[in-house]
């Protein structure tokens, strides 16, 4: 035997080559130091598989033991049930069956759970029996009204100062045609990746809300803790709070520009305020939410660094999340080129516009999150050999053909430029409505009873189904206003272009919930309850 670590992240994969030379070319390895930090590197990463197998191990045993207990106790209730019906006392000759049986009677599960537990605690607690319950049985934090009343609170906040912000913009005509490019440009990018940022967020609450209230474990399948796990309310309570915070700061920077208050300095308040979002979500403090925080570090950093990481539920549906999210992206490179090149003293807003490296990167970040999946994609196909994830990459290939012709279109407008976009749009469409309905949400099943959809459905109501495949289809078509091109002013334009962007938001919303729908089926169907996790041993080859 000889230890062997899945090659699941760089590191471990240049570890693995690195040793792989080292043993079977060289054949001679160095005393010293240097083997002794890659074999205690290995012991580790070891000792932690082999601790979350054991965990896994004994989460299986009790669900094996709640199984049997939970069909005895139905047993016993449709005996019961069987003699009141029946007027016979046939219940306690069916029980004494019963309870002899292995099924029941047997003590293995509980003997193995208890060898489990003291195993555990010997190796990995250092003999610490209430340190092992922390692992093997995790408790769950009871939901708090609080975060209920503080959901509350916000969003009674965030309307005020919406109502408040609206009355004064207003009063100080800020939007009139003298101001209103200016002041757009300053403003509109900003509130546009924490508008469209938070909307994702409260339709991710949506989809928490009804994955729980539909039973569908989502902990599992995206393999969260359920102890630290972000719940629906927390989502609600993200969401509205930094939109308070957001008009909360638009309302002091439409104050102080209006009255001419600081004027010079006054732009420094979106950066600012885009400032401590960062410092906030890179806090090493546990507070906000650090386990949730950096999750989402660690999932963004596996996406950035595709093919390199080994892809799980929770990395390919973040990256499809951020497939949604071009146009937060976009404002994203606007506002970094607004605050480095100097244009917020300068109000020069054309500068960042008409460089080159600023068009080059716009393409840059419109490829980006597809080229991610696709990367995704090719890792797991290397991984798994399933040439469906082939088939999937040319989705996203072909999505990302279409944003660059859009895209050039909007700067080139011309006819072949039209037919080129309205071509790769079409195809990219085509493709992508059917991986939405076949693959992703597992519907059109030709042998299914019911018409369209699939056999086993979550939700009592097929309409809500149909309702869900028209309204995909429709938002799905977005792209068809690039091709219109409608004459409208600057300020229309930026609302038009924001109204698409959170269709396409509330879209991908809409499509997590069959995603993960169909997911959950999948494992009930394959009786998936616990994560496979796999030993970091290997047989070695004898000679």
């Amino acid at each position: 035997m000889r230890i062997d670590i899945p090659a699941t992240t760089p590191a471990r994969t240049i570890a693995a080559v690195t040793s792989m030379l080292w043993e079977d070319l060289v054949n001679n390895p160095k005393k010293g130091g240097g083997g002794d930090d890659v074999n205690r590197k290995k012991i580790q990463c070891a000792e932690k598989m082999i601790r979350g197998a054991f965990v896994e191990l004994y989460r299986g045993l009790g669900l094996l033991k709640t199984y049997s207990s939970l069909n005895m106790i139905a047993f016993t209730k449709i005996l019961k049930k069987f003699d009141k019906v029946s007027n016979q006392q046939a219940s306690a000759s069916y029980l004494k069956v019963v309870k002899r049986s292995d099924f029941i009677s047997s003590n293995k599960v509980v003997k193995l759970m208890d060898e489990v537990e003291t195993l555990f605690t010997q190796h990995f607690a250092n003999n610490e029996r209430k340190k092992a319950m922390k692992f093997l049985r995790p408790t769950h934090h009871k939901e708090s009204h609080m975060v209920t009343f503080f959901v509350g609170i916000s969003t009674g906040s965030f309307v005020t100062l919406f109502i408040l912000y609206a009355i004064l913009a207003h009063l100080s005509r800020m939007f009139s045609p003298a101001t209103k490019q200016a002041y757009m440009e300053t403003i509109y990018p900003v509130f546009s990746i924490f508008a469209l940022l938070s909307l994702h967020l409260f339709m991710y609450g949506c989809n928490l809300f009804m994955w729980k209230s539909t039973r569908i474990n989502y902990n599992f399948i995206f393999e969260f803790q359920p102890s630290n796990a972000l719940k629906y309310r927390d989502a609600f309570l993200i969401c509205t709070s930094l939109m308070t915070a957001v008009f909360g700061a638009m309302v002091i920077h439409l104050i102080l520009l209006s009255k001419g208050i600081f004027s010079r300095q006054v732009d420094f308040i979106p950066g600012i305020l885009l400032l401590c979002s960062v410092l906030i979500l890179i806090c090493p403090l546990n507070i906000f939410y650090r386990p949730t925080r950096y999750c989402f570090l660690r999932v963004i950093r596996n996406i950035v660094c595709s093919p390199f990481y080994k892809v799980v539920m929770v990395d390919f549906f973040m990256a499809d999340q951020l497939t949604s999210q071009i146009p937060l992206l976009r404002h994203m490179e606007s506002i970094a080129c607004y605050f480095i090149s100097g244009s917020f003293k300068t109000h020069r807003y054309q500068t960042c516009k008409s460089g080159k490296l600023y068009g080059e990167l716009a393409y840059v970040i419109s490829f980006a999150p597809y080229f991610w999946r696709a990367m995704q994609c090719a890792r797991r196909w290397f991984d798994e050999g399933n040439t469906d994830h082939l088939a999937n990459l040319g989705k996203y290939v072909s999505a990302m053909v279409a944003a660059g012709a859009r895209l050039t279109y909007t700067r080139q407008p011309s006819q072949l430029w039209m037919v080129i976009v309205i071509v790769t749009s079409l195809v990219a469409t085509v493709y992508q409505l059917y991986w939405d309905f076949v693959k992703d949400w597992g519907l059109f099943d030709r042998k299914s009873k019911n018409l369209f959809l699939r056999d086993d459905l979550v939700l009592k109501n097929k309409g809500i189904y149909y309702v869900s495949i028209a309204l995909n289809f429709v938002l799905r078509l977005v792209w068809v206003e690039t091709v219109i091109g409608l004459n409208i002013g600057m300020l229309e334009t930026r609302m038009l272009e924001f109204f698409l962007a959170s269709l396409e938001v509330i879209r991908r919303g809409h499509w997590n919930y069959y995603r993960l729908e169909n997911e959950h089926l999948n494992n009930v169907g394959k009786f998936r309850a616990v994560k496979t996790v796999p030993l970091p041993f290997r047989e070695m080859d004898s000679d």
